[in-house]
């Protein structure tokens, strides 16, 4: 990790595993994940919502498990791997979750889609065969103003049946 001073503002030189390729930065150390994910790597799948850790719509994953991008600062980060809504496709196939929530239009404006894909994916990973409720409990931090979760939580239980 080398550091370095431009304009008053000090950046560090990072290394990150985001959707399986390591990317190497010069940031800003105040950035956080979502910013970076955003600015510097132009992921703009990771939406900027409330910034205070309470919508969800910056949802990522870090080893498998959700966290919120804009409470994270890049430097905790290295060394450990980052999925964005963009790493969720293999190639041009798109995972089980994406085609299942197309297919039954469980996305409305789309605004908060990523952050549920990807909380939705972290609890299929750990639950092939989740209950209802236990789909709720994942999805608990993750706002939509659209819907009624319905389709949401419909398209979920078919990409669970589907990956079975």
């Amino acid at each position: 990790m080398r550091n370095e001073v431009t304009r008053d503002v000090e950046r560090i030189v990072l290394t990150l595993d985001v959707n399986g390729e390591k990317v190497q930065l010069l940031v800003p150390v105040h950035k956080t994940l979502l910013e970076v994910l955003r600015e510097d790597m132009q992921l703009t799948g990771t939406k900027h919502g409330c910034e205070l850790g309470e919508c969800g719509t910056c949802t990522v994953l870090v080893d498998g498990k959700p966290h919120l991008s804009c409470l994270l600062l890049p430097v905790q980060l290295q060394g450990r791997v980052i999925t964005t809504v963009e790493g969720m496709a293999d190639g041009s196939v798109l995972h089980p979750l994406q085609t299942a929530f197309a297919e039954l239009g469980a996305a409305q404006c789309g605004y908060c889609t990523p952050g549920i894909l990807l909380a939705a994916r972290s609890l299929l990973d750990d639950n092939p065969k989740p209950s209802r409720d236990e789909i709720r409990e994942a999805l608990a931090g993750n706002l939509c103003r659209c819907t009624g979760y319905a389709k949401i939580l419909d398209a979920i239980e078919l990409a669970a049946d589907r990956m079975r």
